[in-house]
């Protein structure tokens, strides 16, 4: 068994703790000891000056999707399922470079992800640790794409599932295939709606129906809500995780405590857009929303953390305000800014906490003895800004299972023929723009 020993450096351990200067022994693929003056043989490196601290953990990220700027370029132009594995396969590997050892794939195109996990666990494709589910479950109102959605059948990364027995049949099939969640997508938009959020387009015997089907054959279930009545329901009907968790109210919030579901606000796609929109000449008002979604919620977020509720990491990377590889890091720094978590705090929703995401609570996430040795050594004092992890330069070494990662930067790529949308301009040639 080989032993390596990480000397030297100021060790963040992701549970909360205050760093301490502390020795990493990692035997095998796990970390056996963490102790000041360690005198174990094996092989050392050197990270006096560093901090090493568990890797990150985005606990909502699509990696099938590959930065689509529309659903329309989504559910239209990723129509290639073997050139999206392909593409995905690719891209898993900045999610290393940038520290992230864990993610969860809640859904993805084609179900690639059960592929994709797979290749990486046989050593096919390096990769972090990846929890994946398979098509996300949809109404026919169509989700977060409204009348892109078909009223029946496949597309994209969702199914329109319009029965009970039509639940029941997809689930099954999704676990059959060796999905590690069920997703729901509980809430979608609609041209008439006007209230905050989404509209909750499943109901509760439905979402119920979800959560017992999955759970009898040993598979946790995650929602997507963005609005009071569909987080309440979705934790009343026994959900095991919820996305976003936004716009809550009283009656939500106690249904989340009582029932204990783990929630990820998942802000960094907003907060993009909020911050950066101008300078993709994104609408004023959207930026707007946006930025007020994340206003609205900061109380009853910080009152369900309050309560012990865990709060998690996830950044929906894979879209192009949050492309891979570049923003893992921003979920940390919007805990700290927006809802009030102290930087170690931050960083424990991002590692040990986050790793309920990916199956692996009290297994991996965390600097100490026992855990599985995933590992980044950083230059800078995280425990004190978090931000630094944004500057890739600054994370060293990425240890996964025990093993140094070889840090690998991938050049600049073209897009395939077809794979984006293609535009005549931004805006509509008027004649009067032109003639006046």
């Amino acid at each position: 068994m080989t032993t390596t020993i990480l000397k030297g450096g100021q060790v963040v351990d992701g549970l909360g703790n205050p760093a301490v200067a502390a020795d990493v022994v990692i035997s095998g693929n796990r970390i056996s000891t963490v102790e000041e003056g360690s005198n174990i043989e094996g092989e050392m490196v050197d990270v006096s000056g560093k901090v090493v601290m568990p890797g990150l953990i985005d606990t909502h990220c699509h990696i099938s999707f590959d930065e689509p700027s529309s659903n329309d370029e989504l559910f239209f132009h990723r129509n290639r399922e073997g050139l999206a594995a392909i593409i995905a396969a690719r891209n898993v590997q900045k999610l290393l470079a940038a520290g992230v050892t864990g993610f969860l794939d809640a859904d993805s195109l084609f179900e690639v992800g059960v592929d994709l996990r797979d290749a990486i666990e046989a050593g096919i494709i390096p990769g972090p640790r990846m929890s994946t589910g398979g098509n996300a479950l949809l109404t026919s109102v169509g989700g977060t794409a409204g009348r892109l959605i078909p009223d029946a059948g496949r597309i994209g990364y969702g199914k329109v599932v319009n029965s009970h027995a039509e639940i029941v049949q997809e689930v099954r099939r999704q676990i059959k295939v060796g999905v590690d969640w069920i997703k729901v997508h509980v809430t979608g938009l609609t041209p008439r709606h006007k209230d905050p959020g989404e509209l909750q387009v499943w109901t509760f015997d439905e979402l119920k129906l979800v959560a017992d089907t999955a759970h009898d054959l040993g598979v946790p279930v995650v929602g997507h809500c963005r609005g009071a009545s569909s987080i309440r329901d979705t934790a009343n009907a026994g959900f095991d995780m919820i996305l976003h968790a936004t716009y809550m109210d009283d009656e939500a919030l106690e249904a989340v405590v009582n029932q204990g579901v783990p929630v990820v606000p998942t802000f960094t796609f907003q907060v993009n857009l909020a911050d950066f929109g101008e300078r993709i000449d994104a609408s004023p008002e959207l930026m707007s929303i946006f930025r007020k979604e994340i206003d609205d919620s900061v109380e009853m977020l910080n009152k369900a953390k309050d309560a012990g509720v865990p709060v998690l990491c996830g950044t929906e990377s894979g879209f192009s305000l949050t492309p891979y590889g570049e923003w893992h890091y921003r979920e940390l720094e919007v805990f700290v800014n927006a809802l009030g978590f102290s930087p170690l705090e931050a960083i424990r929703a991002g590692t040990s906490e986050a790793a309920r995401g990916i199956g692996l609570y009290g297994e991996t996430g965390a600097v100490a003895p026992g855990y599985l040795a995933d590992l980044i050594v950083v230059d800078g004092r995280v425990d004190k800004d978090v931000s630094l992890l944004g500057d890739l330069d600054r994370i060293e070494q990425v240890y996964l299972d025990g093993s140094l990662v070889e840090h690998v930067r991938l050049p600049d790529r073209v897009d395939p023929p077809g794979w984006r949308v293609s535009h005549y301009g931004s805006r509509i040639l008027h004649w009067r723009d032109v003639m006046s």
